[in-house]
Formats: structure tokens, sequence, C-alpha cells
């Protein structure tokens, strides 16, 4: 068992749903008010940290924890619940020796103050991805965990047949239409960013190197049908900082803002930057190619939020659905606020249409006071503009949710959407799944898990 389970801590990253289970379970035939559909079979999956072993409480991020995917296996109108571990090297070791190993991120500068590299530990805490039959959990800088479906057992490390050779993102992304993965690493030593396509054969068919002037913190990217969109924003690595006490990534107005887009198999040869106003973006919604531009939506916030902010206005920290055009023959960038009343992350949209022209985005609405956490899901419509809400009532807290397309839809939204949902009054965890159509009104089926599912970083979808 983990020693957090007896620390005293106000840590938020450790108490309330974001305190960790240790169980690792296995429930049938759960209780469901409403039914569940019978037109969609597959995987509801979502991953998050879950430390085993905390080695300072109260200096814990919540990026240290150990990866655990939580998922419901849907099938003939009937769940069935799995949580389990990732069983990675660094978690074997330290359960081995009955205590942590491998410092967290608050801890850094101690060691680097004493001229000392601390290991790390890959975790696959932070998203998956469902590529060529095979599901892979990632953290960035780290390479992936071959997952297994719907036993949710580790596989092993997973480098694509030693064809993928730098640090792997969290979030690469699929081209349904050719089958494509398009990835990246980024470094704290150069290269400071490297860029890889995966072909459908599970192989990397381009790799090549990118120069950037600092390394930089690059959570996601973009693709279009022919492109690939890159972030190089002011959320940036400073060791000194660190060993004066100061944490991992810093503000720096000076690094710029710029977004670089590069042809799908190009290089630094072919890359294209383009300056945007000082912003942050954690998440992508999606790109695609409108005649010379390349449209660009994601999260947009004023400031990246992990970084120190003090004296900084929460709302700042807080993404707002926004999108950038930028005219790959003039050179010329638009930028506009796609939604300025609601404050959300976690962007998504149907996933065949991943770098190509969608409709509809859904994103995990936020509650700013007392402090952020999500209360809902908002659906964006691009063609209208119209806003919806789905609130999931009084006590709740949400995360990420996916969109899961109905057997033989005839629309882009027809379908459901899926997300896990906490009742902090009771503890009680569900996963829900909404129609898509009739977005505000109550889910069509709420399916009741008695393991408590903390909350998590991203969710996805795998079809059965």
């Amino acid at each position: 068992m983990s020693e957090a389970i007896s620390l005293e801590t106000d840590n938020p990253h450790l108490t309330g749903n974001n305190a960790p289970v240790f169980d690792e379970v296995t429930e049938t035939d759960l209780e469901v008010t409403g039914k569940i559909p019978s037109d969609i079979s597959g995987n509801f999956l979502r991953v998050g940290p879950n430390p085993y072993y905390v080695p300072d409480a109260d200096r814990y991020h919540i990026f240290d924890g150990d990866g655990m995917i939580h998922g419901v296996h849907i099938s003939g109108g009937k769940a069935t619940y799995r949580n389990r571990f990732i069983a990675s090297n660094g978690l074997q070791e330290e359960r081995k020796k009955g205590g942590w190993i491998y410092p967290g991120i608050n801890m850094f500068g101690d060691f680097l103050a004493k001229g000392e590299m601390p290991g790390t530990k890959n975790t696959g805490n932070t998203a998956m991805v469902f590529h060529n039959g095979q599901l892979f959990a990632m953290m960035e800088g780290g390479t992936p965990y071959r997952v297994s479906l719907p036993d949710l057992e580790t596989q092993g490390e997973h480098d694509f047949d030693g064809t993928v050779t730098h640090n792997f993102t969290a979030h690469p992304k699929v081209d349904a239409k050719t089958g494509e993965m398009m990835t990246f690493g980024y470094g704290i030593t150069p290269p400071f960013l490297s860029y890889s396509v995966v072909g459908k054969n599970g192989k990397a068919s381009h790799s090549t190197e990118i120069t950037i002037p600092k390394p930089v913190m690059m959570h996601d990217c973009a693709i279009t049908e022919n492109y690939t969109i890159f972030p190089d924003l002011p959320l940036t690595f400073d060791f000194e900082k660190m060993m004066a006490g100061g944490g991992l990534v810093n503000w720096d107005a000076e690094n710029g803002c710029r977004i670089g887009i590069v042809p799908r198999t190009g290089d630094d040869s072919s890359i294209r930057w383009f300056e945007i106003e000082e912003s942050f973006l954690f998440h992508v919604a999606n790109s695609w190619e409108e005649g010379d531009e390349v449209v660009f939506q994601a999260c947009r916030s004023n400031r990246g939020g992990i970084e120190s902010t003090e004296g900084v206005p929460v709302q700042e920290t807080l993404g707002q659905l926004h999108e950038w055009r930028f005219n790959m023959k003039t050179g010329d960038v638009a930028s506009r606020a796609l939604d300025r009343e609601y404050y959300c992350d976690f962007p998504r949209i149907h996933d065949d249409l991943v770098g190509h022209k969608n409709r509809y985005i859904y994103a995990a609405r936020f509650r700013v006071e007392p402090m952020p956490t999500f209360e809902g899901e908002i659906k964006y419509d691009n063609e209208t503009g119209e806003i919806q809400v789905h609130q999931f009532g009084e006590h709740c807290e949400s995360g990420e949710a996916v969109f899961v397309p109905r057997a033989n839809a005839t629309a882009e939204d027809d379908g459901y959407v899926v997300c896990f949902v906490y009742n902090r009054q009771d503890g009680t965890s569900e996963c829900q799944i909404l129609d898509a159509q009739r977005f505000e009104d109550e889910p069509v089926a709420r399916i009741k898990i008695s393991t408590r599912v903390p909350h998590g970083f991203h969710a996805a979808w795998v079809p059965g």
C-alpha cells in the first residue's frame, strides 16, 4: 500500500477526487439508470495520475502520479468496469523496494542544486491513442506503453520497431483517412523538437529535427490533410530558476508566440512560422485547410497555468475556444474568439475528422470558483456559433468526454458523448452517456461504478 494513505496533507492534487485508489478491480453487470444504447460497442477509457508512493505530499505535483487506466467495456447493452495501473519499470522497482525511488517534479531542483540529475519514471499517465490495431498509453518525455483491450494489461514499452528514437508526445494525431500517425517529442537539451510520421504499418516513415530557440513545454500539436502544426509558446524550461526554488517551467514572454506549419513529410527547410498574440494553449480542438488558409482551433488562455502564477487572476490561466487562420500564400494571420462566455478545455471532435473540417467541438466546462473544476460539457457548432451546455448537476465534477458515433450514423453528431462523472457529496462515480443530438437532455444512461474513479487527464474511445 502507498504511504499516501497515512499522509496528512491539504495538497489538492492528493485530496478529494484526486486522492489515489490502490485496488485493481473488475466489476461486471453494473447497475444502470436508463438504458445503455445497443448501437454502440467498444471501450470508454480514461488515464490519469494515481500515485502508489508519494515522495513528498506537500510538494507532490499532479504530473507525478503513476498511470492508471479506468475502462468501461460496453457490449450488447451491458457494461464492465476495470482499472489497472500502468506497470512501468519504475513502479515495479518501487514496489520491490517498498517505497519511492523517483522524485517528483517539484523535487528536481533539490537534486540539481547538488549537481545530481535525478532519474525519471515513464508513468504513461497522460493520454492514449489507438493506432494500427493497438492501444498506447503515453506521457510526454517517455516511450508509449502497449495496453491490451479490454483487460487493460500493460504489454511493455513500444518504440515502433526501433523507428521512433525521440521522446513521444502525449498527443499524437491519427489521420483516419490515411492511417498515418503524426507524433513529436520535445527535449530540455537539443534537439528541442523532433518530429516523426508513423505509417499505418506501425513504423516511422519520416523523422526529422526542427529548430526552435529554447526548450519549451509543447504539449499538443495539430494536423491537416497536408501539414503538421507546432505551437512554440512562452512556457519554457529554466534550470537556473529551478535550482533557485522556482518551478520546472516558467513564463518567458521574450520567447515570443508563434505557430509552425510544416508539410507532413517536411523539415526545417520547409516549415513556416507565424507570429500570434501572447497566449498559450494546452489542447488543440482541430485544424484543417480552406483554400490558401490553415484553420487552427484550440482552447486559448492568456497564461500557461502550470508555471508560477502568483498575482495572476485564475481566469487568465483558463482556456476558451479560439480560432486562428494562417494564410499560406500571403503570410497573414487572423485571430478570433469562438466563445467569450465559457472557460473550457479538453476539446474533442469526431475522431474520424481529425485533420479535416469538422462542425462540432465538445469540451469540458470549468466552474471557476472556489477552484477550477470541470462541471459540465459544452457543444460548439462551427456553422452557427451556437453553444449548448450540459450540466451534470449540483456537486458533480466531470472531465474529458469523447464522442462515440452510433452504428450506421448519418450525421457528424449522430452518436453519443461519454464521460466519467464524480459526485463530491457522496463520493460516487458514474459513466454517463449523453445523446449528442439532444445534448442538454438527461443522460440516456448512467452506469454506476462501485469503485471511485479519480479525476484523470485524457479519455479515449476504442470501438469494439
